[in-house]
């Protein structure tokens, strides 16, 4: 007796779980299952250079070690007098070489040692756009015979990068948009959001300047920066409802 009271209790309770299942998924439409929409986009934002950095380097040869390391050293010393003459903020020169080699002739059969090589090598960083001519010229006047780079950066970088993350959003929606409304949809709110661009020191490097360049020039060179493409990717996913219209 006891058996068959236990077999018919278990039977409801398999039919109550069964009808609790089913209510649940006739409650639950198709049309509540979650959609999105994701987008990348990238924009830019132009904008003049106002500050260069300058690499260059003083190069000097002489028939034995101590002679050519005096000479560069004074040839340098006289270069980093000129610039603090013409303003430069001693932070803002840095001597990021050296080297001092020996120098061979390969000529003939036998390796013949013919002298000695030296190079110092100076960067000078926040230099004012409009100074970059004159501080080339009387620095080669001064002795520097090696123009390795001139680089153009913008003090108004952090300013333009972010315009330009905030144009790259927009684009990305506008897109958007675009897509939902193919599939009968409206764009929603902003479900996440990526930044995939390199968010780096805006510049560009001009040709290098020659040695030779250099040593013919007799007045100020000439220098046109042009302007600086601020560039900002993004990878946005938006939320989508489907259109009552469409749902009809």
């Amino acid at each position: 007796m006891k058996k068959g009271i236990t077999a018919l209790l278990f039977c409801t309770l398999l039919l109550l779980t069964a009808c609790q299942q089913e209510g649940t998924a006739e409650n639950t439409p198709a049309d509540e299952t979650a959609r999105s929409v994701t987008v990348n986009s990238t924009e830019q934002v132009s904008v003049i250079p106002d500050i260069a950095e300058i690499v260059y380097s003083i190069q000097t040869q002489g028939s034995d070690a101590q002679t050519c390391q005096e000479e560069n050293s004074a040839t340098s010393d006289q270069v980093v007098a000129l610039l603090k003459q013409l303003g430069i903020e001693e932070n803002s020169i840095r001597t990021t070489g050296y080297y001092l080699n020996p120098v061979y002739d390969w000529s003939g059969s036998i390796q013949l040692l013919t002298g000695y090589e030296a190079v110092t090598t100076l960067t000078i960083s926040d230099l004012p756009m409009d100074q970059v001519g004159e501080v080339l010229t009387q620095s080669v006047d001064a002795g520097v015979n090696n123009i390795q780079s001139i680089s153009y950066l913008s003090s108004e970088y952090d300013t333009a990068y972010q315009e330009a993350l905030s144009l790259a959003v927009a684009a990305a929606r506008t897109k958007a948009e675009a897509l939902a409304q193919a599939e009968g949809c409206t764009v929603g709110e902003i479900l996440s959001i990526q930044e995939t661009s390199g968010y780096t020191q805006a510049r560009y490097n001009d040709t290098a300047l020659t040695q030779s360049t250099m040593s013919a020039a007799e007045e100020s060179v000439s220098i046109m920066p042009g302007e600086l493409d601020i560039e900002a990717s993004v990878v946005v996913e938006f939320s989508m409802q489907v259109n009552e219209s469409t749902e009809d």
